[in-house]
């Protein structure tokens, strides 16, 4: 069996129990949610609820209707983006953010909004004092990560969310490598807009996702259809979650969904948390006393995520990684992460990282095997 080291692209492999959950429902009830008066899709409605409720739960939501189901962050993301931003209007960003945001904002920016791009430091921390500085009268909008997936910096965005909120500034959160690893509450947090993988720390399926949406903020949909309900109108419901939930749900990843949130809350996030955070120190201490490594990011694991980026002196960080795997039974990520502003940020353009990130899964020993793997290429290239 490879030893699996890419969490931050998604999660592997899945608890027993959300597999269970997705052959349960494939088997005994794929009925379309919403769409009929029978039995089964009812149960199915039920289920989906019962996901939307165990979901706002967990991020601290009182309405559970504010969480529109998606098929992933990028989805949510751009639903987000998309149905508030119009040309004329002023967001800030910054330079540590997933193409999932980036290419969405450049889109926008083509149509005419302004976009503001706030620097972070080599270490791929962005300054909140920076952001409250570019933050000027007239910005609508703060988009950024908690997280980064390649550095793995996590920003202050307990201390952005209120100031923004105090300002009127409408703050949106990218949570796709946070989400499952630290606590997130929304109202603690003033968080307007949450967009949220199901497939990455939350332990779902690939397929599932949700963008938060506060009470009292109305988006534009990003598609417009069958609701299930108000089948009478023309017109997209005004009423969430339905506005901004087309289509058929996915009840199947759902289901796994749901289950991927209560095994979290049944082993613990702080217990998920300290065991990712000792793999991830084992990660920096073992690659930290190699001469031919550099690190980037955060050398402190309680300020960094799951993701560690590393390179080694005068090799090609996809010949690595392609040897991680064919020699050792390696899984990692190499290149530019799909963030090839946040290489920018740290100067490791044009050739990218080698990317670690480690999962509640692994073990130790899973992450001595991978030092020695590393000592052992870098003792041949020498």
């Amino acid at each position: 069996m490879p030893i699996y080291l890419d969490n931050a692209a998604t999660s592997f492999p899945k608890p027993p129990s959300v597999i269970e959950a997705v052959e349960r429902t494939l088997r005994q009830n794929a009925a379309n949610p919403g769409r009929g008066g029978h039995q089964l899709s009812l149960q199915a409605g039920r289920l989906v609820m019962e996901c939307r409720e165990t979901v706002a739960r967990f991020f601290g939501v009182d309405d559970s209707s504010r969480i529109a189901f998606t098929a992933n962050a990028t989805e949510a993301i751009n639903l987000g983006l998309f149905g508030l931003l119009l040309p004329g209007d002023r967001v800030v960003t910054t330079s540590m953010e997933h193409n999932a945001v980036v290419r969405p904002l450049r889109a926008l920016n083509d149509q005419g909004v302004e976009v503001v791009r706030v620097m972070a430091d080599l270490l791929g921390f962005v300054d909140p004092a920076a952001i409250r500085e570019a933050c000027i009268p007239g910005t609508r909008l703060l988009v950024m990560n908690h997280c980064s997936n390649v550095t793995g910096t996590l920003q202050a965005i307990e201390q952005i969310g209120p100031w923004c909120r105090q300002q009127g500034i409408i703050f949106m959160v990218d949570a796709a490598q946070s989400a499952g690893i630290f606590p997130i509450k929304v109202e603690e947090m003033a968080i307007d807009l949450l967009a949220v993988p199901g497939h990455k720390s939350l332990l779902g399926p690939p397929g599932t996702g949700f963008l938060y949406v506060r009470n009292g903020l109305n988006l534009r949909p990003l598609l417009y259809g069958g609701t299930g309900n108000f089948s009478q109108s023309a017109t997209q419901p005004s009423e969430m979650p339905e506005r901004l939930e087309s289509g058929t749900l996915n009840t199947i990843g759902l289901a796994g969904l749901k289950a991927g949130v209560e095994f979290i809350e049944a082993v613990g996030l702080d217990l998920l948390r300290s065991h990712e955070q000792n793999l991830l120190r084992q990660l920096i201490d073992g690659l930290g006393s190699l001469d031919d490594v550099t690190l980037y990011g955060p050398l402190d694991s309680s300020s960094h995520g799951g993701a560690l980026s590393f390179n080694i002196k005068n090799m090609d960080p996809s010949m690595l990684g392609f040897r991680l795997d064919r020699e050792y039974g390696i899984c990692c990520r190499v290149g530019l992460h799909c963030a090839p502003e946040v290489h920018g940020s740290i100067g490791t353009l044009p050739e990218g990282t080698v990317r670690l990130s480690p999962g509640y899964f692994n073990t130790s020993d899973d992450i001595e095997q991978t030092l020695t793997a590393i000592r052992a290429i870098i003792s041949a290239e020498c």
